[in-house]
C-alpha cells in the first residue's frame, strides 16, 4: 500500500491568491495512499524543505506529490529534498498550480476544484512511479566555440585558461567579429582595437586553442560530454604554413575594385585580401566570385611573384571531425539590412549611412584615417544628423523590441563628431534615451551638457534633398508635434539589431530553441540565461539577443564557467528519464517486431539495432535497443511505436493512463 506525502505551497499569493488552499490540503487526505497532506507558504524555503523532509521520516512516505509552482524551476529542488529524506528522487512529483491554475484562473471554486484534479493527476502518478537510477556517461573535455567575436574570444580564453582545449570555429577570414570595426566604445571612449587585438593575439597564440577561421559547422551529433561535431575548413587558396603575410599578393592583383565589406564598401580590396591590418591570422584569402583565374582561367599573378610560393589554386575544401564535450554559441549579430529605409532615402542619396559606416569613418584605420568626411565629396560636414531607433521597435518593419546599444552608440557618435569638427553641429532625433548600464546615463548626459549634441524628441518621417543638401523633416513632440526640418550635410541611422541570416538554420542543426525573431533562446530568463534547451550547448553574446560588450563579455564568461563546471566532473550524471523497449531475453521476445519505425523518428538518433540471439549464435531477431546516453526522452518514438514496445521512464503509458482516470 503506498504512503503518499502531499504539500501544497501558497507561493505567498501566486497561489493561495486564487486557490483555497486549504480545501486542496483537505481534499487531497481524501484520496487514496495519501497518509500525510499539508500546506506551507513556502515549500521551497529552507522552513518548508525541512518540513518535507521531516515528514518521509516520521510518516514513512514512499513517495511525495509537492503542488506549487512550475516543475521546471523548482523539481530539481524537491527531488533533491526528497532524496534527504530517503526516498528514491524520481518517486517525487510536481502538481503545476500556479502556471496551469492560479496564474490563469479568476478565484472560485472552480479554479480551486481544478487544483485538486491537478493534485489528483500527480497521486496516481506517483502510485506507480519506480525507483530509478542516473545514468553515468564520460565527458570529453575539450569545447567547440562557434563565433570569434569579442564573445567567442572571450568564452575560448577562459576554458583555455581552466585548463580545457577549445576549438574555436569562425566563418570569416578573421576573428574579431563586429567590435574589430569600431572606433572606440562607450563609456570610455577606449580604442575599440587596443582593447580587442591583445585578445585576438592571445587566442592564436594560446597552446590550448586550436583556431579554425574561414571554416563552418557542417553537423553537430551525439550529447552533452559526448558531442561530435564536424567541420568543414573552406579552402584559402593558399598554404597558411608557407605564407609569412607580406602582402605582395595583394599589392600585385590586378583586380582591386571590389568593394571591402570590413570597411562597409566604402572602399576597395584586391580579389586576394587579407580583412584588415590586424587580422588574426594573418593570412590572404582568395575571392572565388572576382578572382580573374577563376572566372577566365588566367592571370595568376599573385602565384608567381609569391616569395614564399604559398599560393594553392588547387585547394580544397577540408572536413575534420571532432569529439567535444560541450558547445558554446556566439555568434554574434547582424545590423537591418538598409533596403528597408527607402523613407531615409538609404541607397539614393550617398551621403545616408547607417552606424556601422560612420564607425569606418571615424576609425584611424577606415578609409578615411579619421577624418570625417562625407562619402558623396570628400567634404567635411557641418551638420550631422543622427536617427536612433532606425527600425527598432517597429512593428512595420517586424523588429517591435527594442536593439538596446543604440542610444549609447548613438551618442558616442554624436560626441566622436564633435570632436573631430569643432564648430559643427550634431543633432540626434529619438524616441526616449535608454541608457541602463553602468556610467551609460552620466554619458550621453556629457553629449548633451559638455559636447552641445542637439537632442530632438520625435521620429522623423522622411529625408530628402534640396539643392543639394538633405532636408530631415520630422516632428518635436516635446514642443507639442511641432513639425521640424533640419538642413543636413550628413545623415547616420541607428539600424536595429537582428539576429545573424543563418541562425535558424544553426539552431535547427543543433536542436536548440529559437524565439520569434531567431535569436536563440535561453532555458530559462533568470536561473539558466547561458544555458539552452538542450543540455551541453551553452549561449554567449548577441545571438542571444541585442547586447552591448560589458554584458557580452560577462555572459561569455559565464558560458565558460558552466563548461568548466561541466568538464570538473569525473563524469556525467543525466536524468534516467529515457526511453526503454520492452525486451527479455530468449526465448521470450519482445513486443518489438523490428520495424524501426522508432528509428527514422528518433531526433537524437538513439534508436540502435541489436540481434537476438540463441545459443548457438544464431541470429533469431532484430530488435530496437535504445542508447541510454543519446535518448532525451522527448517521447517520439513512444508515440511512433506501432505495437506500443516502448515506454518512457517517469512516463509510462500506465502512469499516463491512471492519471486521465483519475478524473
Amino acid at each position: 500500500m503506498s504512503r503518499i506525502g502531499v504539500f501544497i505551497c501558497h507561493c505567498g499569493e501566486n497561489i493561495a491568491g486564487t486557490v483555497d488552499v486549504a480545501a486542496v490540503t483537505k481534499a487531497a487526505l481524501d484520496m487514496p495512499g495519501v497518509v500525510h497532506a499539508v500546506d506551507y507558504k513556502y515549500m521551497c524555503s529552507d522552513p518548508g524543505q525541512t518540513m518535507l523532509k521531516d515528514a518521509i521520516v516520521e510518516k514513512k512516505l514512499d513517495g511525495v506529490v509537492v503542488a506549487a509552482c512550475s516543475p521546471r524551476m523548482h523539481e530539481p529542488t524537491f527531488r533533491r529534498t526528497a532524496e534527504e529524506g530517503g526516498i528514491n528522487p524520481y518517486q517525487c512529483e510536481m502538481a503545476n498550480i500556479r502556471e496551469h491554475c492560479s496564474w490563469v484562473h479568476e478565484k472560485g471554486a472552480a479554479t480551486t476544484a481544478k487544483a485538486i484534479d491537478l493534485v489528483r493527476f500527480q497521486v496516481e502518478k506517483v502510485k506507480r512511479d519506480h525507483p530509478l537510477v542516473p545514468i553515468r556517461v564520460p565527458i570529453t573535455k575539450k569545447a567547440l566555440v562557434l563565433g570569434g567575436g569579442i564573445a567567442g574570444i572571450q568564452a575560448a580564453l577562459d576554458i583555455a585558461n581552466a585548463g580545457s582545449p577549445v576549438l574555436l570555429v569562425e566563418k570569416s577570414p578573421s576573428i574579431g567579429g563586429h567590435m574589430s570595426q569600431l572606433s572606440e566604445t562607450f563609456p570610455t571612449l577606449d580604442c575599440s582595437q587596443c582593447i580587442l587585438t591583445p585578445r585576438m593575439v592571445e587566442v592564436a597564440r594560446h597552446p590550448l586553442i586550436t583556431l579554425y577561421t574561414y571554416s563552418e559547422l557542417e553537423k553537430l551529433d551525439g550529447f552533452i560530454g559526448n558531442f561530435k561535431a564536424t567541420i568543414r575548413k573552406k579552402a584559402r587558396k593558399i598554404d597558411e604554413k608557407l605564407c609569412n603575410g607580406c602582402g605582395v599578393c595583394q599589392q600585385k592583383c590586378p583586380v582591386k575594385k571590389i568593394p571591402d565589406e570590413f570597411n562597409e564598401g566604402l572602399s576597395n580590396r584586391a580579389a586576394i585580401y587579407v580583412p584588415f591590418p590586424q587580422a588574426v591570422p594573418n593570412k590572404p584569402v582568395i575571392d572565388l566570385a572576382n578572382c580573374t583565374y577563376y572566372k577566365t582561367g588566367k592571370c595568376k599573378a599573385c602565384e608567381k611573384l609569391c616569395p614564399t610560393k604559398a599560393i594553392r589554386f588547387d585547394q580544397e575544401d577540408q572536413i575534420e571531425v571532432h569529439d567535444v564535450g560541450a558547445v558554446v554559441l556566439a555568434t554574434g549579430f547582424k545590423t537591418m539590412p538598409v533596403n528597408n529605409f527607402s523613407e531615409y532615402g538609404y541607397g539614393k542619396y550617398k551621403d545616408v549611412i547607417d552606424g556601422m559606416k560612420f564607425e569606418r569613418l571615424a576609425s584611424a584605420s577606415g578609409p578615411t584615417g579619421g577624418a570625417m568626411k562625407r562619402p558623396s565629396d570628400g567634404k567635411t560636414p557641418q551638420h550631422v544628423v543622427f536617427i536612433a531607433c532606425a527600425g527598432s521597435r517597429d512593428r512595420l518593419k517586424g523588429v517591435p523590441y527594442c536593439s538596446k546599444i543604440c542610444c549609447m552608440y548613438t551618442a558616442k557618435h554624436a560626441m566622436l563628431y564633435q570632436h573631430k569638427v569643432h564648430g559643427g553641429q550634431a543633432t540626434v532625433f529619438y524616441m526616449d534615451v535608454r541608457a541602463a548600464g553602468k556610467n551609460y546615463d552620466e554619458f550621453v548626459r556629457r553629449a548633451v551638457e559638455e559636447d552641445g549634441v542637439k537632442y530632438v524628441r520625435g521620429r522623423v518621417s522622411r529625408v530628402y534633398e534640396d539643392d543639394g543638401q538633405l532636408v530631415v523633416k520630422g516632428v518635436d513632440t516635446l514642443l507639442g508635434a511641432e513639425p521640424v526640418e533640419i538642413r543636413a550635410d550628413m545623415v547616420v541611422l541607428a539600424t536595429a539589431v537582428q539576429a545573424q541570416n543563418d541562425a535558424e538554420e544553426l539552431a535547427q542543426t543543433l536542436h536548440v530553441a529559437y524565439d520569434p525573431y531567431k535569436f536563440f533562446a535561453e532555458a530559462h530568463p533568470k536561473l539558466r540565461p547561458v544555458e539552452t534547451n538542450t543540455a551541453g550547448i551553452f549561449l554567449a553574446g548577441a545571438c542571444q539577443a541585442p547586447r552591448d560588450i560589458p554584458e557580452t563579455v560577462a555572459q561569455a564568461s559565464g558560458a565558460a564557467v558552466k563548461v568548466a563546471g561541466l568538464f570538473s566532473q569525473p563524469e556525467l550524471t543525466r536524468e534516467p528519464i529515457i526511453a526503454v523497449v520492452d525486451r527479455q531475453p530468449p526465448p521470450v521476445f519482445s513486443h518489438c517486431v523490428g520495424c524501426f519505425l522508432c528509428k527514422a523518428a528518433c531526433p537524437y538518433q538513439a534508436i540502435e539495432e541489436e540481434q537476438i540471439k540463441n545459443r548457438n549464435g544464431d541470429v533469431l531477431k532484430v530488435v530496437a535497443r535504445v542508447n541510454p546516453g543519446l535518448c532525451q526522452g522527448c517521447g517520439t518514438c513512444v508515440s511512433t511505436c506501432r505495437t506500443k514496445a516502448i515506454d518512457l521512464q517517469g512516463f509510462s503509458n500506465e502512469q499516463v493512463f491512471a492519471e486521465l482516470m483519475s478524473i
